[in-house]
């Protein structure tokens, strides 16, 4: 018996069974190639990449000078990986195709890094320029790609943006929130596997994204799943914004990944050789199916003067007068001229030899012959789904007679969550790119019976639908809306669901925002998605305020490009849950826990409820007035027990008044029936009945001002209604008609 308090006892145990005190950390495979003799690769030519290397440093300095804005530190430090990469042979990618389906995706997690990205795709097509391509603007604009001519317009709103965009070549997804990208590069990958296809997903990425708490979810979950067809090149510079890493990350840096099951190669992520083995070797994989991470040993803000290995090279320009002297020292004997920086960029370009051209191009040639056609793709895809529904949703329509199974009884009782119970399952039989998946709560939101369908995903079962995310939140939201903003072979979307009990939801804004802001600056690859609010309301009554579902909804009211549906019913969810598919916009679908009325669509003698259908309006009307010449009042009532609440006390309510009750179902969607269909959404509620109305809302109150605001009011409010652009001050408020002239025009309108 031992008492491991008494330090003898303790020192004589050590000594007996050491064993008992060392822990062996149990990662993936590890490799230092830092200063290691490689031989020479066939075809790789060091000196030319890093000739290239400067070029592209002086074009991401010459568009930061420009804009006198823009992130220059992680830039720099990253030149060499990204032509590493681009030279190595491993990355798929044509540049007179960059969205080829064959392709591999690139993620800039680091999504500041535009200078860079920039920079890259100025070199590119400047090249094909030079070899005779003939990029003109239209081209280039196809192409997602820039010219010489667009640097001088970084960060303006006619110009390259000050974030990664995914209309741009080589930008597979739209980035900028720190940490936001490993999540993403997981939706794609995991899209890829679970397709039986064969592109790569390569992940650009800072080492101070690594404190981000959503990074750890997708680090953990990428490995748990399977995913390998991930490879991250993390430039670990020591920096972040602040000061250094290691005033957050005390704990041995390489633990973060090497600890969560990764592959971890460690180069010096300057060296040109070290970077392309490391890719290759990632590329081959260690045999163990597990993701790669190159861990990249850089200067940040390398080459950048006096900011040069400091966190102020992240996001300060240098001055112009300092800008010049870094040029110069980098070999451009460029003008220097402040304020036209189009100059400098040409003697830049200059350097841009035959010779280089035509080495950087044949090995873009290498990676563009690793592309599969899309043929060839889909019949890997079909032969790997075999006997799935080779549709998808976009070509799921309601049928005429539902299922049963879609079908509830009127007159019973279903909780709202039972009803998407019901239509997931269905819908996983009608499509084979469907994913759905709940925060840990499967067994609460119902989401099992249509994960079980072809299972959850995992290493034995890679073809999997369902998802297990875990207590992981802003991972689920951001790889479940990632995962549908990539197009298949044969011009197929996934659609997803991902869920958690409404009052969580609030923890997915930031990765539903991020997904908005790519649905709107890359409409070909738009998404949908359904974020699945359960356990909505005052229905989780017994938990507390902890979960009671109040008031999530206004950050999701506030945002363009979602809606918020709050159907009364199990009978109207399906009938919402179609109508969203058929519009294809994302929402956040609130559905309850407990048994709730399944109201009846029949005369009742006094009036008669409309069919569920309607609710697909945002609003209809479920009693109209009895015209008794009573005082009129309007009960606007969101939410199905709220509704059943106020049917209990109606005959009491109607003894002084003439009651008309108007079932909202969706603020947003009654406000685009009013834009669309004004005469139907006058039938519903006439302006000149707005002074009657009261609203009820089981819930945040302003969910319902679009009914009690007076008439016109949507005329009167005047703000920004949009995702906006890079730019200078007054350029986005220009944009947004929020400069004097646009002010003016809106105020005179708004009175008018």
């Amino acid at each position: 018996m031992h008492n491991i308090l008494d330090k003898k006892d303790l020192s004589a145990l050590k000594k007996k069974e050491p064993k008992r005190f060392k822990y062996l950390a149990e990662g993936g495979a590890f490799l230092n190639l830092q200063g290691l003799e490689l031989a020479p690769i066939e075809g790789i030519d060091t000196e030319k990449t890093n000739q290239l290397a400067k070029i592209v440093r002086g074009l991401a300095f010459s568009a930061i000078d420009a804009a006198k804005s823009g992130h220059p530190g992680g830039s720099s430090s990253k030149v060499e990986q990204v032509l590493s990469l681009l030279t190595s042979g491993v990355l798929a990618f044509d540049p007179m195709e960059p969205k080829h389906p064959g392709r591999d995706r690139v993620v800039w997690s680091a999504g500041h890094c535009t200078p860079l990205i920039h920079a890259i795709l100025v070199l590119i097509y400047e090249s094909l320029n030079i070899s005779g391509h003939k990029i003109d603007e239209e081209m280039k604009n196809k192409l997602g790609g820039h010219l010489a001519s667009c640097l001088p317009r970084f960060r303006h709103c006619d110009g390259p943006s000050g974030h990664a965009e995914s209309h741009n070549a080589l930008v597979d997804i739209s980035t900028g929130s720190s940490g936001h990208g490993f999540s993403a590069a997981l939706g794609l990958a995991l899209l890829q596997k679970s397709c039986g296809l064969p592109p790569k997903v390569f992940v650009f990425a800072g080492d101070a994204e690594t404190e981000e708490g959503m990074s750890y979810e997708a680090r953990n979950i990428i490995h748990t799943l399977g995913i390998d067809n991930v490879i991250v090149s993390l430039d670990y510079n020591h920096f972040g914004i602040d000061g250094p890493i290691e005033e957050v990350i005390s704990t041995p840096y390489l633990n973060h990944w090497f600890g969560a099951g990764w592959n971890v190669i460690e180069v010096d992520g300057h060296n040109v050789l070290e970077l392309v083995y490391a890719y290759r070797k990632a590329e081959d994989g260690f045999g163990n199916g597990r993701p790669t991470v190159v861990i990249c040993h850089t200067i940040k803000g390398r080459d950048y003067g006096k900011t040069e290995n400091t966190s102020d090279s992240h996001g300060t320009p240098a001055p112009h007068e300092e800008y010049v002297e870094i040029l110069k020292k980098l070999g451009f004997d460029i003008p220097g001229i402040k304020g036209d920086v189009a100059k400098d960029i040409d003697i830049i370009l200059s350097q841009l030899s035959k010779d280089k051209v035509d080495y950087f191009l044949g090995r873009l040639e290498i990676g563009k012959q690793k592309i599969e056609t899309e043929e060839n793709l889909a019949k890997k895809m079909n032969k790997e789904l075999a006997g799935r529904p080779m549709v998808d949703y976009h070509s799921i329509k309601r049928p005429e007679v539902l299922p049963a199974e879609l079908v509830f009884e009127e007159g019973g009782a279903t909780a709202t969550r039972k009803a998407t119970e019901a239509f997931f399952k269905w819908l996983m039989k009608e499509t084979a790119f469907f994913y759905l998946g709940a925060g840990d709560l499967m067994k609460s939101i119902l989401t099992g019976a249509a994960e079980n369908v072809y299972g959850v995903i995992d290493k034995d079962n890679p073809y999997g639908r369902g998802i297990r995310f875990g207590i992981a939140e802003q991972n689920m939201a951001m790889m479940s809306t990632a995962l549908t903003q990539d197009i298949l072979p044969g011009g197929f979307q996934a659609m997803s669901v991902f869920s958690s009990y409404g009052v969580f939801t609030s923890i997915m804004s930031n990765p539903v925002r991020m997904a908005l802001i790519n649905n709107a600056v890359n409409p070909k690859a738009k998404g949908f998605f359904i974020m699945l609010a359960a356990h909505d309301g005052m229905e989780t009554g017994e938990d507390g305020p902890t979960h009671h579902g109040l008031f999530w909804m206004s950050l999701f009211n506030a945002y363009p490009g979602i809606k918020v549906y709050k159907p009364m019913d199990a009978n109207e969810t399906i009938e919402m849950l179609f109508h969203a598919i058929e519009k294809g916009e994302p929402i956040a679908l609130s559905v309850a826990r407990p048994n709730t009325p399944v109201f009846k669509r029949e005369d009742n003698g006094d009036y008669v409820v409309p069919p569920a259908k309607e609710a697909i309006n945002g609003a209809y009307v479920f009693k109209p007035f009895r015209e008794n010449s009573k005082p009129k009042k309007i009960l606007a009532i969101c939410g199905g027990q709220v509704m059943a609440n106020v049917l209990e006390i109606l005959p009491e309510l109607e003894r002084g008044l003439d009651i008309k009750l108007v079932a909202v179902t969706s603020p947003e969607l009654f406000e685009d029936l009013r834009g669309s269909n004004p005469e139907k959404a006058k039938e519903i509620l006439p302006d000149e009945e707005r002074q009657y109305v009261v609203t009820l809302h089981n819930g945040w109150p302003g969910f319902m001002y679009p009914f009690i605001l007076p008439a016109g009011y949507d005329k009167r409010a005047i703000g920004v209604k949009k995702f906006l652009k890079s730019g200078p001050r007054a350029e986005v408020y220009k944009l947004a008609e929020f400069d004097p002239d646009g002010l003016k025009k809106k105020i005179l309108g708004a009175v008018e």
